[in-house]
């Protein structure tokens, strides 16, 4: 939930910045972009019992263990959480690299506190409800908005891609639109919450839609749209200052990026390496469109918010809407194979093309976090068996 992460410092001093469908042909087009943008990413985890699999209250001890290995953790809402950031990264090679190391020194920094560090949009077992990190601005944030923020545990992972302002990280927002619930149905990761199967392959999207500022954004007519609707939202209490933009894509109130935040935690390194690549080219190609004067697709908000249900509901072996072309629901790969096609030449230019298609047929085949999940809870509906597949996902590079 933070927006102020410290490893993305860079950016902070110089702005203050074929059967699985994924078989494909080398396109020869290019966006004739010079210098991609540079990524960074921003991982939430939780804590648990190594024992009973419980979230507990241990944040502050993990990060004190993980400063003395050189890593700085930072604190979430509740006290069961900690949040990892990269350094900014001009390749996807520099940010797996990253997020590996950081996965691991969390992991032994919980280890040390005595819990178990696990990448899962929620807790597969919880107690009734988390308590707030003692912080003034976490704990105003507990007694304004209650229950929502007490029953939280919820983690996500926030995407920075480097745009030239704010303005632009605007623009490029209104057509990133139509693709967050594929990026959604891409990371679902919260299949099992309460010792059950929720019905929904991301939970967390529909518990994290509750707060009023959460999900897909509306359509911005200019920056001064945007912030006449922050303010009407500061106003009306809906929000406690601008840090509580929770809009799954926005630009960064901190840096010089447009920050996508739609996605569950994924449950392995190499599938937020994946999501971070997706969203880097899907930028590129919106920073190539605008630039064109190409037409933004306007999504009316009940259909988005239909196709963001499904994404939740359904994950990455199920059906999408397609919301571009005549709102037909088909198979995710298939909606996936198609954006994948709008997204290949900035895919090449990155030279990340061949690894994303071979990492989304692997995903197909093996399964993302929340269909692994559910393999696993599928044999003796023993949360145990959750927790033991979340553990050995999470360190997994």
């Amino acid at each position: 939930m933070r927006t102020d992460s410290v490893g993305l410092g860079a950016w902070h001093r110089a702005g203050d910045l074929h059967r699985t469908g994924f078989g494909h042909v080398r396109a020869r087009a290019s966006l004739g972009i010079v210098n991609p943008p540079s990524v960074g990413v921003e991982e939430e985890f939780l804590l648990v019992d190594p024992r009973t699999g419980e979230p507990v209250a241990r944040n502050a001890d993990v990060a004190r263990h993980a400063a003395a290995r050189g890593v700085d953790l930072q604190l979430e809402l509740t006290t069961c959480q900690v949040e990892t950031a990269t350094d900014v990264a001009n390749t996807s090679s520099q940010l797996r690299q990253q997020i590996v190391h950081l996965r691991r020194v969390a992991a032994e920094a919980a280890e040390q506190a005595g819990a178990r560090l696990l990448a899962v949009g929620l807790p597969p077992t919880v107690p009734q409800s988390f308590p707030i990190t003692d912080k003034p601005r976490y704990r105003e944030i507990g007694e304004r908005f209650g229950m929502i923020a007490h029953e939280q545990g919820i983690c996500g992972c926030h995407v920075h891609v480097e745009v030239p302002d704010r303005a632009t990280a605007i623009a490029v927002s209104n057509r990133l639109r139509p693709w967050l619930p594929l990026l959604l149905a891409l990371t679902a990761n919260s299949a099992i919450y309460r010792n059950a199967d929720t019905g929904h392959a991301s939970w967390r999207s529909v518990l994290w839609g509750r707060w009023p500022s959460a999900g897909p954004p509306p359509h911005f007519e200019s920056p001064e749209h945007y912030d006449a609707i922050v303010a009407m939202m500061l106003d009306a209490g809906a929000m406690l200052d601008d840090g509580m933009v929770y809009w799954d894509v926005r630009p960064s109130n901190k840096f010089p990026t447009v920050e996508l935040r739609v996605a569950d935690v994924p449950a392995t390194a190499a599938e937020t390496v994946l999501l971070a690549t997706l969203a880097r080219a899907a930028v590129m190609t919106a920073l190539a469109a605008e630039q064109a004067g190409a037409p933004v697709p306007r999504i009316d908000d009940h259909v988005l918010r239909a196709a963001y249900w499904k994404a939740a509901h359904d994950g990455l072996d199920g059906q999408s809407i397609d919301v571009i072309e005549g709102w037909a629901t088909g198979p995710t790969p298939r909606v996936l194979a198609k954006w994948l096609r709008l997204l290949q030449p900035a895919l090449i230019e990155l030279g990340d093309d061949e690894w994303v298609h071979a990492e989304l047929g692997r995903l197909l085949r093996e399964g993302n976090g929340a269909m692994r999940q559910r393999m696993a809870w599928r044999e003796r509906h023993d949360v145990a068996d959750v927790l033991a597949v979340a553990a050995e996902s999470t360190l997994r590079t």
